[in-house]
């Protein structure tokens, strides 16, 4: 058996059913993208700022010769039921679980006699550009990768070696720009409720996914909110090439049970040990206890309209967002008495 055949084998082994492979290389067709995006502000805090960075691979491994882009489906029918936080928080932190099974990946390569190099999230790699060229899925309007069985609802994992092992497919970058695949269909442009995503451009600044991330959220976006504590699946849930997709094997992603229901009051009492027994084993742990405290204030004043007065935080960052929200619904409430 090819190496090729080998790999996919052992990934099939695993429960992993989309894999792919393009060769390492630079990909100076992505320069012109990311030197657009750096110019007109559409970059976050999160991305890699040294573009030759973004479009060398080679960097991590210098005699790399294939990518391998791995997709990790993370829907459970059981996700769905509830709401405020994203599909993809449900389960276990994925960095720790697509880890766990790159690192395996990696292992065989190492026994078929290459070196080899994982990657998850936290990196330079173009992860979904790549994903594209393996032939994982098509990237949609929605700039999200999408999967014939498993729609968007994947993450995406990668490996480098020093095998070379035949491409994938024969895509190229102009294609992507056709959205062939999505045809006329515009609901994630119509359902974004920041509108980060439009015909025009695409602005992950204001993607609400982010909003919810971020360290300090500006008070227009206060109430765009509308309840989500972590994430946004908006463009994903009205997506119809997510509709009648399979659900995940991978029982690491099957929801925890503390996010069976989305309870505030729990939330904004939320102690050091309540946060490490329960959110900080999830892939929305990372941001820290006080974000996702905020949030749910948030949501508590906002969304379900309740009364936020008697909460009492140590934390000034919370306070901060208890007062504006007072203020806030005070000035709100003054409009009303003028209106009447």
């Amino acid at each position: 058996m090819k190496l090729k055949g080998k790999v996919v084998s052992y990934c099939n082994l695993l429960g992993l059913e989309l894999v792919g492979f393009t060769k390492c290389r630079r990909f100076d067709e992505l320069r012109n993208f990311y030197e657009h995006r750096k110019i007109y502000g559409l970059e976050n805090e999160f991305e890699e700022e040294d573009i030759e960075k973004r479009i060398n691979p080679n960097h991590y491994m210098s005699k790399g010769k294939t990518i391998i882009s791995i997709a990790f489906p993370y829907l459970y029918e059981e996700s769905q039921n509830i709401d405020g936080f994203s599909l993809y928080t449900r389960g276990k932190d994925y960095h720790y679980v697509v880890n766990s099974y790159l690192q395996k990946i990696c292992s065989l390569i190492e026994e078929l006699g290459g070196e080899a190099k994982c990657f998850v999230d936290s990196n330079t790699l173009p992860e979904r550009y790549i994903a594209y060229l393996c032939g994982i899925g098509f990237i949609g309007k929605n700039n999200l990768i999408i999967t014939e069985k498993y729609g968007s609802y994947v993450f995406l994992g990668e490996i480098i070696t020093d095998l070379e092992i035949e491409n994938s497919t024969n895509r190229n970058f102009e294609d992507i720009k056709k959205f062939a695949e999505c045809d006329i269909c515009e609901e994630c442009y119509n359902t974004c409720p920041t509108k980060s995503i439009n015909r025009n451009k695409k602005n992950p600044n204001i993607c609400m996914s982010y909003i919810t991330q971020k360290k300090d959220i500006e008070d227009k976006f206060l109430n765009l909110m509308n309840g989500r504590i972590f994430g946004c699946d908006t463009c994903q849930i009205s997506c119809p090439k997510n509709k009648d997709i399979k659900y995940s094997n991978l029982d690491e992603f099957k929801p925890l049970e503390f996010m069976n229901i989305t309870n505030t009051e729990k939330i904004l009492e939320l102690t050091n040990g309540d946060f490490k027994e329960t959110f900080k084993l999830t892939s929305c742990g990372w941001r820290g206890k006080n974000v996702i405290i905020r949030n749910a204030l948030i949501r508590k004043a906002n969304f379900e309209n309740k009364d936020i007065s008697k909460y009492k935080f140590s934390s000034e960052y919370i306070m901060k967002y208890k007062d504006k929200l007072a203020k806030e619904k005070e000035g709100s409430e003054k409009n009303n008495e003028t209106k009447n």
